[in-house]
């Protein structure tokens, strides 16, 4: 299966029904109803940002299994029954480029260090590991649980956000609290270029 990409523009937030043991892996259960308007299995859907695959449909929810991997590298092992999640189908090669280029494949989780409402923005401000902060600029791009973010600072190894009114009402970064794991996936451009660039 190749590469699925995603834009970071939030289509819907979903909920959590179900989070079952299986073996070897977890199966996570989510309610929908515009991503899965034309699913069928087999499709990806980014799931706060992680790309996943559909397993199962039934009655509004779409099922995805997780395995050990994703579940280490993610912040899923934090979800609970009721907890929203941002959705997004994968990229159609004639739909509108906005947001910018994700596989929904997490690097790694940050946690909120600091997270005020001001007025009608939000001053949001993650903490990540040197290995993700690398590829963090002024201005540049990143996805915070699937939301395509524009920096606007950079400290060492803190990443702040201001976050506009339709962000904080069309995904879940509104419920976001000092001390939540999110799911990070750095710019794909930057790491291809490092790879590139000799040392």
């Amino acid at each position: 299966m190749g590469v699925r990409l995603f834009t970071g523009l939030v289509e819907e937030c979903g909920s959590v029904v179900a989070i079952e043991e299986r073996s070897g892996s977890k199966r996570l259960v989510v309610s929908a109803s515009i991503v899965l308007k034309d699913a069928k299995l087999g499709d990806s859907i980014a799931v706060n940002g992680a790309c996943l695959t559909i397993v199962g449909m039934r009655d509004g929810t779409a099922s995805f299994d997780l395995l050990t991997e994703t579940w280490r590298v993610t912040s899923f092992s934090q979800l609970t029954l009721g907890n929203k999640v941002n959705l997004e189908r994968a990229l159609l090669l004639n739909s509108r480029m906005g947001g910018h280029f994700m596989t929904g494949h997490v690097d790694g989780t940050g946690t909120v260090s600091q997270y005020d409402h001001r007025g009608h923005e939000a001053h949001l401000e993650i903490k990540c590991t040197p290995a993700l902060s690398r590829y963090c600029v002024h201005k540049g791009c990143i996805a915070v649980d699937g939301v395509s973010l524009t920096i606007a600072e950079v400290e060492g190894n803190l990443i702040r956000f201001f976050l506009i009114p339709h962000t904080l009402s069309e995904t879940n970064l509104h419920a976001r609290k000092k001390g939540d794991l999110v799911n990070l996936e750095t710019d794909l451009l930057a790491k291809y270029v490092e790879k590139l660039i000799p040392h």
